[in-house]
């Protein structure tokens, strides 16, 4: 990048991220260029906060939505509701980003029902634009607006993963987790706790997720690697610390966790 893009006025309260490569100038060179983005990576590793960092560094609003199996572009668009005795059209989270010129992050994009990337359709290409057949409207993107969407490509089976079609109407970032060192830069920013004290938390978390399609489904993610940090910043043992907070997340499999503790203490000794 030549630097040519500015940031926001809100890039110095913008959530802490610390970049991994070049991610945060292609994020706002797609926002420059009316772009839609997609984040693809392992859950934790990030994404939304490096969502919620670069809308706050753009100083534009922003509309998260985590995704489920029951959501429908209903959820999204909005809907008809009763509301003192009539009925009125309430704007959801997807029409009201793009009424005023916001950010709308779609989180597990996948995990919504097939219905939502029709819609999505429309907004990602030079038109712009959401169709309300609801109301007869057909909407604009305000300047401003901006569409992403994450998904984790190692966690979604068969039934439930991205067309190419719709994969290829984005740019996207592959995100994975940072290397130990800015791992445990991360984990002390957000935790308080020393830096020299986050390494083997982090030393561990990469031990843990050496495990996943093992033992596990999922590694542990760095937000987990922050809580513990975290709790023994306040005073509680280590050993009490990761337990409540990157063992017992991970798996109800009582024999699992043993074998996991017993990685604990070749770790920590």
């Amino acid at each position: 990048m030549d630097g040519s893009i500015q940031l926001g006025k809100g890039a110095a309260d913008a959530p802490f991220y610390l970049p991994q490569g070049d991610e945060c100038d292609v994020f706002a060179a797609a926002y420059s260029n009316n772009l839609p983005v997609l984040l693809k990576g392992p859950t934790g590793c990030g994404k939304t906060r490096f969502v919620a960092h670069m809308a706050a560094s753009l100083g534009r609003p922003l509309y998260t939505v985590a995704c489920h199996d029951d959501l429908a572009a209903a959820d999204l668009i909005g809907r008809y509701l009763l509301k003192g005795g009539e009925t009125v059209w309430v704007d959801g989270p997807l029409t009201r980003a793009v009424r005023e010129g916001a950010i709308c992050y779609l989180d597990e994009v996948v995990e919504a029902r097939k219905d939502v990337t029709v819609v999505l359709h429309p907004l990602t290409d030079d038109r712009r634009i959401l169709p309300i057949d609801r109301t007869g409207e057909e909407l604009e993107a305000a300047p401003g607006f901006m569409l992403v969407a994450s998904y984790n490509p190692g966690y979604q089976n068969i039934l439930k993963t991205l067309k190419p079609s719709t994969r290829q109407r984005f740019i996207s970032l592959e995100f994975d987790f940072p290397s130990p060192e800015m791992e445990a830069e991360v984990v002390a920013q957000e935790s308080g706790l020393a830096l020299e004290r986050c390494k083997p938390l982090v030393r561990l978390a990469g031990k843990l997720r050496g495990l996943k399609g093992q033992d596990l489904e999922e590694g542990v993610s760095t937000r987990l690697v922050v809580y513990a940090a975290t709790l023994i910043a306040q005073g509680m043992s280590t050993d009490r610390a990761i337990l409540a907070a990157m063992i017992e997340p991970l798996t109800d499999d009582e024999d699992i966790k043993r074998g996991l503790l017993d990685l604990v203490t070749a770790v920590f000794g």
